[in-house]
């Protein structure tokens, strides 16, 4: 026979259980025979029965009700959605700053052509020379400039305004008062 087995008369095997192992119920009903209480006993022989537990209305998980589940629930998705919003705002963040260097960049290409293009013109010393004549009033040794300016006409005066006789409105006013015509 194993270790921990017994039988009894009719050949059954019955397990042995330590006191410390039994269950709250069995503990509290051995105490209870030993200081000589007794439970009202039922019919020999028919096994006892437990009392009626309550059931809570669900069995789901961790035996929560449902507005609790709920409540879990909500708390989980406001902790994955905030856990998601830092990262997604820095990667959005990112990206149009990208945009911004991407199109900062192409127009320093387009500089970067246009200069190229200029340092191309300027190696040809005719076209410096142009240039110093043109725009600093440059002239070589031995010859005359000459600056002409161009008289430029006295602009004409704003138009005056229809009822605008350079009086002013207060005396317009009173003249029209007064039923008097300027």
């Amino acid at each position: 026979m194993p270790a921990g087995r017994a039988s009894d008369s009719q050949g059954r095997g019955e397990r042995k259980v330590p006191p410390s192992r039994r269950p709250v119920r069995a503990r509290r009903d051995s105490a209870q025979a030993k200081q000589g209480q007794r439970k009202p006993a039922g019919k020999p022989g028919a096994p006892k029965r437990r009392p009626a537990r309550p059931r809570s209305s669900t069995g789901g998980a961790f035996q929560l009700s449902s507005t609790r589940r709920a409540a879990v629930l909500a708390l989980l998705v406001c902790v994955m959605a905030l856990s998601v919003a830092v990262p997604l705002r820095t990667y959005l963040s990112q990206r149009d700053e990208l945009a911004a260097q991407e199109t900062q960049r192409a127009e320093l290409e387009v500089q970067v052509r246009q200069l190229e293009q200029r340092k191309q013109e300027l190696s040809d010393p005719e076209q410096v020379e142009a240039e110093a004549r043109a725009r600093l009033g440059y002239v070589r040794p031995g010859e005359t400039p000459y600056i002409v300016e161009v008289p430029q006409a006295p602009a004409p005066p704003p138009p005056r305004a229809p009822g605008d006789d350079g009086v002013p409105w207060y005396e317009e006013m009173w003249n029209s008062v007064l039923g008097k015509e300027s």
